[in-house]
């Protein structure tokens, strides 16, 4: 099994902290949002790992060789040159796969609350979905039973409430690989990209594809979503640190190295590396290394 991860995006949504570092390397409850990813999927035990990078691709491999040097002979890279969607940068990873392995394709700036070894055990063609209260907002799935028989990308009159999230498991990468390189070769794309989306509904017309419903989905794209993937993060693993005549609201992230003094820190913050916090009120905030 293998997996696809695209982390090629500029992050135009969380500037200026994207100025100087790729988005999936922005701290989130004192990890990169691509840490929690990689570590999520450790379980799965992939053959191969494949990034496709773009700007600041240079420092995604190093992020990767430092923190995971175990893995990094399964770690291959593709470069998206020009940035013409997801369908066209998973189109360029797959070419990395043996075309007869399965393959999952995780986007690289959403965390997920999923059991990934539960996808793989159902033996299935899988795109997870969630329910959401505003479909017209997201790519969106017609289903009969569990099958999905249509997609429609932000529908006026949605035909279901199953939103797309971001993970697609295929028992082959060959047949997917087909369909990525039908829209490329008869140019279909939307709004000027190649989507993913519109490769998914020439894949079912000749194959099987299921829906797995997650539990919830926390998008890394903007500083509110960011801020709501902390909350998420933080409630699960709480490290509380100390601080000098100081009150600590659990739950936080306050790594050892981190100078509190006179201060009221929390509920809800990560503190980064070398961080020094001084007669300050702090809450629902994410704090940068070295601030």
């Amino acid at each position: 099994m293998n997996v696809i991860i695209p982390v090629a995006g500029i992050g135009k949504r969380l500037r200026p902290h994207t100025h100087t570092k790729p988005k999936p390397l922005l701290k989130v409850a004192g990890k990169s949002i691509l840490g929690h990813i990689i570590d999520s999927i450790k379980p799965l035990n992939p053959e191969k790992i494949v990034f496709v990078i773009g700007h600041y691709g240079k420092m995604i491999k190093e992020y990767l060789r430092a923190n995971y040097p175990e893995y990094s002979s399964r770690f291959e890279y593709v470069e998206q040159e020009r940035r013409e969607g997801l369908g066209h940068a998973v189109y360029l990873a797959l070419q990395k796969v043996e075309p007869s392995e399965s393959v999952m394709v995780v986007l690289g700036d959403t965390i997920f609350d999923v059991d990934y070894e539960n996808i793989l055990a159902a033996g299935k063609n899988i795109i997870c979905v969630s329910e959401t209260d505003d479909p017209r907002r997201f790519g969106i799935v017609q289903i009969d039973g569990d099958r999905v028989v249509d997609l429609v990308e932000k529908p006026e009159n949605p035909p279901s409430n199953l939103a797309i999230v971001g993970i697609y498991y295929f028992l082959r990468g060959a047949e997917i690989y087909a369909s990525l390189k039908y829209i490329i070769e008869n140019n279909i794309k939307t709004k000027g990209e190649y989507q993913i989306t519109d490769a998914m509904k020439h894949f079912i017309k000749g194959n099987k594809l299921f829906i797995y419903r997650i539990k919830g989905w926390y998008d890394c794209g903007k500083t509110e979503t960011l801020l709501k993937t902390n909350r998420f993060l933080l409630e699960r693993h709480n490290t509380p640190g100390s601080g000098k005549n100081s009150v600590i609201i659990p739950p936080v992230y306050i790594p050892q190295g981190v100078y509190v003094e006179n201060s009221i820190v929390g509920p809800y913050v990560s503190v980064g590396d070398n961080s020094v916090i001084k007669n300050s009120i702090v809450r629902n905030s994410i704090i940068y290394d070295g601030a």
